[in-house]
């Protein structure tokens, strides 16, 4: 209960936040800029496409790149909601009070977890509005297009998770968005320099967050990608349950 309540007031000082609705609002322009974009170029494609055994629909040229672009864009810009959950809490000095309060470390964690996962949900719903829109003109492939919602979902969950780290680190917020950002850059490019087919490479691989998002988006749901967003975000909320734990015995 504890939990949901703070969710609910984390939920809802996001949305008082002129920043939160800026970033809403840029995200969801450059997206349908980019979407419309590439719809015009399937249209200019589709004389070809028709002598094609077996083409590629709107959803593999169109739906797949405009979750590939926000998965890009998200990941600048998550950072920038993540970076206050609790550095602004240590920042204006009233962690303490909320250190204090009768609820447990962990309740803490998964209440602003649960209030950031919030405001990412409605921009997966937004983004998911503008391919929506094409299913009164066209046939869409709904298995892919659940696949890239999926995919989308679990990596803002990532994100969300990653920056809410490293906000219970750092003592300010834009300090924990560099940092929130740097250790997402780095998942994200980490398989770049591997050598593809050798046993660094396929380590490195494993490890990346754009090769299971992109084996999401093709459609490949399986349960490798899968444990490995879950895994993850378990991982960044066990380590600040545990950084948040240690401020709490310090107090």
């Amino acid at each position: 209960m504890s939990t949901l309540v703070i969710a609910a007031r984390e939920l809802r000082s996001l949305f008082l936040s002129p920043l939160a609705w800026s970033i809403l609002a840029v995200v969801q322009f450059l997206l349908a800029y980019l979407f419309l974009a590439q719809l015009e170029y399937f249209q200019q494609l589709q004389p070809r496409l028709a002598m094609l055994h077996e083409a590629p629909g709107v959803t593999d040229l169109v739906v797949v790149p405009l979750y590939g672009n926000a998965g890009v864009i998200l990941l600048l810009v998550t950072p920038l909601l993540t970076m206050r959950l609790i550095a602004e809490e240590r920042r204006n000095r009233t962690l303490s009070l909320l250190l204090g309060a009768p609820v447990s470390v962990t309740e803490i964690i998964l209440g602003k977890y649960l209030g950031i996962l919030g405001l990412l949900g409605v921009m997966v719903l937004l983004i998911t509005l503008m391919p929506l829109s094409l299913a009164f003109g066209t046939h869409l492939d709904w298995g892919k297009l659940a696949a890239c919602i999926l995919a989308l979902s679990l990596l803002l969950a990532t994100f969300a998770a990653s920056g809410l780290y490293l906000s219970t680190l750092a003592s300010q917020p834009t300090v924990a968005a560099v940092g929130s950002f740097g250790a997402l850059l780095l998942l994200w490019i980490i398989d770049w320099s591997a050598a593809i087919g050798t046993e660094k490479g396929e380590l490195l691989s494993a490890l990346s967050l754009l090769h299971h998002y992109e084996n999401l988006l093709k459609g490949l749901v399986s349960s490798a990608d899968l444990s490995y967003f879950v895994l993850l975000i378990a991982a960044f909320l066990t380590l600040s349950v545990r950084r948040l734990d240690y401020d709490r015995l310090q107090k």
